[in-house]
Protein backbone atom coordinates (compact mmCIF):
# COMPACT_ATOMS: atom_id res chain seq x y z
CA UNK A 1 0.00 0.00 0.00
CA UNK A 2 1.43 3.38 -0.85
CA UNK A 3 0.77 6.45 1.05
CA UNK A 4 1.10 10.27 0.03
CA UNK A 5 1.79 13.24 1.83
CA UNK A 6 -0.17 15.91 1.26
CA UNK A 7 1.08 19.55 0.33
CA UNK A 8 -0.21 20.44 4.05
CA UNK A 9 2.40 18.40 5.67
CA UNK A 10 5.33 19.50 4.12
CA UNK A 11 7.19 21.92 5.85
CA UNK A 12 8.59 24.86 3.84
CA UNK A 13 11.63 25.74 5.13
CA UNK A 14 12.02 29.93 4.29
CA UNK A 15 16.16 30.33 3.49
CA UNK A 16 18.48 30.24 0.97
CA UNK A 17 20.85 27.42 1.69
CA UNK A 18 24.81 27.72 0.70
CA UNK A 19 24.61 26.38 -3.39
CA UNK A 20 21.31 28.00 -4.16
CA UNK A 21 21.25 29.08 -7.50
CA UNK A 22 20.46 32.46 -8.33
CA UNK A 23 17.39 31.13 -10.31
CA UNK A 24 16.08 29.72 -7.59
CA UNK A 25 16.39 32.62 -5.51
CA UNK A 26 14.15 32.65 -2.67
CA UNK A 27 11.47 30.63 -5.00
CA UNK A 28 9.20 29.29 -1.84
CA UNK A 29 5.62 29.21 -2.21
CA UNK A 30 3.77 32.25 -1.41
CA UNK A 31 2.07 32.25 2.29
CA UNK A 32 -0.85 34.01 3.65
CA UNK A 33 -0.29 37.37 5.77
CA UNK A 34 -2.13 35.77 8.59
CA UNK A 35 0.01 32.26 8.25
CA UNK A 36 3.41 33.87 8.64
CA UNK A 37 3.79 32.64 12.47
CA UNK A 38 6.96 34.99 12.77
CA UNK A 39 8.41 38.22 14.38
CA UNK A 40 9.57 39.04 11.36
CA UNK A 41 6.11 38.45 9.44
CA UNK A 42 5.60 41.82 7.71
CA UNK A 43 9.20 41.98 6.60
CA UNK A 44 8.53 38.69 5.29
CA UNK A 45 5.07 39.80 3.60
CA UNK A 46 6.64 42.89 1.88
CA UNK A 47 9.44 40.98 0.35
CA UNK A 48 6.88 38.15 -0.99
CA UNK A 49 4.86 41.29 -2.40
CA UNK A 50 7.86 42.67 -4.03
CA UNK A 51 8.86 39.44 -5.50
CA UNK A 52 5.75 38.62 -6.72
CA UNK A 53 5.60 42.09 -9.08
CA UNK A 54 8.05 45.11 -8.19
CA UNK A 55 6.40 47.40 -10.36
CA UNK A 56 3.12 46.82 -8.17
CA UNK A 57 3.98 49.38 -5.85
CA UNK A 58 0.22 50.56 -4.56
CA UNK A 59 0.22 46.54 -4.18
CA UNK A 60 3.49 47.00 -1.82
CA UNK A 61 2.73 49.45 -0.07
CA UNK A 62 -0.56 48.43 0.98
CA UNK A 63 -0.81 46.95 4.77
CA UNK A 64 -2.73 43.68 5.71
CA UNK A 65 -5.93 44.11 7.46
CA UNK A 66 -5.16 45.58 11.03
CA UNK A 67 -1.62 46.06 10.58
CA UNK A 68 0.03 48.25 12.70
CA UNK A 69 0.96 51.23 11.40
CA UNK A 70 4.25 52.41 12.64
CA UNK A 71 5.37 49.01 12.35
CA UNK A 72 4.58 48.78 8.39
CA UNK A 73 6.58 52.00 8.33
CA UNK A 74 9.72 50.97 9.93
CA UNK A 75 9.92 47.95 7.97
CA UNK A 76 9.56 49.32 4.57
CA UNK A 77 12.37 51.97 5.57
CA UNK A 78 14.73 49.37 6.80
CA UNK A 79 13.53 47.36 3.17
CA UNK A 80 14.43 50.63 1.31
CA UNK A 81 17.80 50.77 2.87
CA UNK A 82 18.81 47.04 2.23
CA UNK A 83 17.81 47.68 -1.53
CA UNK A 84 19.40 50.80 -1.77
CA UNK A 85 22.78 48.72 -0.64
CA UNK A 86 22.47 47.45 -4.86
CA UNK A 87 22.42 51.11 -6.11
CA UNK A 88 24.95 52.02 -4.00
CA UNK A 89 27.09 49.03 -5.76
CA UNK A 90 26.36 50.18 -9.08
CA UNK A 91 26.62 53.66 -8.66
CA UNK A 92 30.52 52.86 -8.19
CA UNK A 93 31.08 51.90 -11.60
CA UNK A 94 31.25 55.47 -11.94
CA UNK A 95 31.18 57.56 -9.03
CA UNK A 96 34.27 58.51 -9.29
CA UNK A 97 35.33 60.34 -5.50
CA UNK A 98 38.04 62.25 -7.72
CA UNK A 99 35.07 63.47 -9.96
CA UNK A 100 31.85 63.43 -7.56
CA UNK A 101 33.91 65.45 -4.94
CA UNK A 102 30.67 66.58 -3.50
CA UNK A 103 27.04 64.88 -2.32
CA UNK A 104 24.71 66.99 -4.93
CA UNK A 105 21.93 66.78 -6.95
CA UNK A 106 21.40 69.67 -9.19
CA UNK A 107 23.34 73.01 -8.37
CA UNK A 108 20.83 74.23 -5.93
CA UNK A 109 21.22 71.19 -3.42
CA UNK A 110 24.49 70.10 -1.99
CA UNK A 111 24.29 67.92 1.16
CA UNK A 112 26.81 68.16 4.22
CA UNK A 113 27.51 64.94 5.33
CA UNK A 114 26.52 64.42 9.28
CA UNK A 115 28.53 60.98 9.46
CA UNK A 116 31.39 63.10 11.18
CA UNK A 117 31.88 65.20 14.42
CA UNK A 118 31.20 68.35 12.50
CA UNK A 119 29.14 67.74 9.46
CA UNK A 120 31.05 68.82 6.56
CA UNK A 121 31.30 68.23 2.60
CA UNK A 122 31.90 64.62 1.87
CA UNK A 123 32.72 62.71 -1.77
CA UNK A 124 28.82 61.46 -2.88
CA UNK A 125 30.24 57.88 -2.46
CA UNK A 126 31.70 58.48 0.61
CA UNK A 127 28.00 60.47 1.90
CA UNK A 128 26.16 57.01 -0.03
CA UNK A 129 27.94 54.74 2.51
CA UNK A 130 28.25 56.66 5.25
CA UNK A 131 23.88 57.51 5.04
CA UNK A 132 23.19 53.90 4.52
CA UNK A 133 24.85 52.69 7.47
CA UNK A 134 23.65 55.44 9.83
CA UNK A 135 20.65 54.62 8.86
CA UNK A 136 20.71 50.78 9.44
CA UNK A 137 22.36 51.10 12.62
CA UNK A 138 19.79 53.91 13.78
CA UNK A 139 16.72 51.40 12.58
CA UNK A 140 18.44 48.25 14.33
CA UNK A 141 19.50 50.18 17.61
CA UNK A 142 17.84 48.69 20.77
CA UNK A 143 17.15 51.94 22.30
CA UNK A 144 14.79 53.33 20.19
CA UNK A 145 13.28 49.99 18.15
CA UNK A 146 13.81 47.24 20.60
CA UNK A 147 10.54 45.56 19.23
CA UNK A 148 9.36 44.65 15.79
CA UNK A 149 6.10 43.84 17.17
CA UNK A 150 5.06 47.50 18.15
CA UNK A 151 7.15 51.22 18.30
CA UNK A 152 6.96 53.74 20.53
CA UNK A 153 5.55 57.04 19.12
CA UNK A 154 9.07 58.55 19.33
CA UNK A 155 10.41 56.40 17.57
CA UNK A 156 8.64 56.72 14.50
CA UNK A 157 9.44 60.29 14.86
CA UNK A 158 12.69 59.52 13.40
CA UNK A 159 11.43 57.78 10.29
CA UNK A 160 11.11 61.49 8.71
CA UNK A 161 15.07 62.27 9.29
CA UNK A 162 15.86 58.71 7.46
CA UNK A 163 13.88 59.39 4.83
CA UNK A 164 14.67 62.93 4.27
CA UNK A 165 18.55 61.36 3.91
CA UNK A 166 18.01 57.87 1.83
CA UNK A 167 16.31 60.03 -0.73
CA UNK A 168 19.31 62.12 -1.49
CA UNK A 169 20.95 58.75 -2.87
CA UNK A 170 18.12 58.57 -5.39
CA UNK A 171 18.73 62.54 -6.07
CA UNK A 172 22.54 62.02 -6.60
CA UNK A 173 21.73 59.18 -9.17
CA UNK A 174 19.22 60.71 -11.18
CA UNK A 175 20.81 64.36 -12.04
CA UNK A 176 24.82 63.02 -12.00
CA UNK A 177 23.96 58.86 -13.00
CA UNK A 178 21.00 59.10 -14.97
CA UNK A 179 22.10 55.98 -16.82
CA UNK A 180 23.42 53.85 -14.09
CA UNK A 181 19.68 55.30 -12.12
CA UNK A 182 17.48 54.30 -15.64
CA UNK A 183 19.21 50.52 -15.06
CA UNK A 184 18.23 50.29 -11.42
CA UNK A 185 14.77 51.28 -11.89
CA UNK A 186 13.89 49.58 -14.35
CA UNK A 187 14.66 46.41 -12.54
CA UNK A 188 13.54 47.65 -9.52
CA UNK A 189 11.03 50.36 -9.52
CA UNK A 190 12.78 51.31 -5.97
CA UNK A 191 12.26 55.05 -6.10
CA UNK A 192 9.11 55.04 -7.37
CA UNK A 193 8.15 53.23 -4.65
CA UNK A 194 9.70 55.27 -2.30
CA UNK A 195 8.08 58.55 -3.47
CA UNK A 196 5.10 56.97 -3.38
CA UNK A 197 5.84 55.66 0.30
CA UNK A 198 6.87 59.03 1.99
CA UNK A 199 3.83 60.73 -0.17
CA UNK A 200 1.63 58.19 1.57
CA UNK A 201 2.63 58.70 5.36
CA UNK A 202 3.44 62.25 4.86
CA UNK A 203 7.29 61.66 5.71
CA UNK A 204 8.79 64.65 3.56
CA UNK A 205 8.08 67.27 2.20
CA UNK A 206 7.29 68.35 -1.45
CA UNK A 207 10.06 71.00 -1.99
CA UNK A 208 11.94 67.93 -1.34
CA UNK A 209 11.38 65.29 -3.63
CA UNK A 210 12.99 66.84 -6.52
CA UNK A 211 12.92 64.21 -9.01
CA UNK A 212 10.90 64.99 -11.95
CA UNK A 213 10.67 61.36 -13.12
CA UNK A 214 7.46 60.21 -10.95
CA UNK A 215 4.96 63.27 -11.14
CA UNK A 216 2.62 61.00 -12.46
CA UNK A 217 2.17 59.16 -9.08
CA UNK A 218 0.11 62.00 -7.36
CA UNK A 219 2.88 64.59 -6.29
CA UNK A 220 0.51 67.56 -7.69
CA UNK A 221 -2.29 66.09 -5.06
CA UNK A 222 -0.47 66.65 -2.44
CA UNK A 223 -2.48 68.40 0.09
CA UNK A 224 -1.76 71.92 1.05
CA UNK A 225 -1.84 70.51 4.94
CA UNK A 226 0.96 68.13 3.44
CA UNK A 227 3.33 70.74 1.47
CA UNK A 228 3.20 72.82 4.76
CA UNK A 229 4.13 70.15 7.03
CA UNK A 230 7.04 70.84 9.10
CA UNK A 231 9.49 67.78 10.19
CA UNK A 232 10.19 67.13 13.54
CA UNK A 233 13.74 67.99 14.90
CA UNK A 234 16.15 65.97 13.34
CA UNK A 235 16.29 63.25 15.42
CA UNK A 236 19.39 61.88 14.03
CA UNK A 237 21.01 63.73 15.56
CA UNK A 238 22.33 61.29 17.93
CA UNK A 239 25.84 60.15 18.78
CA UNK A 240 25.30 56.55 17.99
CA UNK A 241 26.98 55.24 14.96
CA UNK A 242 28.39 58.88 14.45
CA UNK A 243 25.00 59.81 12.72
CA UNK A 244 24.30 63.88 13.24
CA UNK A 245 22.33 66.47 11.46
CA UNK A 246 22.22 68.45 8.49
Amino acid sequence: MEFGISNSDVKVVRRNSPGTKREDWCKWPEMNFDEMDSTLNVQMFIQQTIRKDPLNVTAILTPPKGQDEAVWKYEHLRQFCMELNGLAVLLQRECDPAVCLQMAATEQWIYLCAAHKNPKECTAIDYIRHTLDGAACLLTNNKYFPSRISIKDASVAKLGSVCRRVYRIFSHAYFNHKSLFDEFERKTHLCRRFTLFVIKYNLMIRDHLIIPKFDDIGLENISVEQQQHVEPVDLLNETTCGVGAV
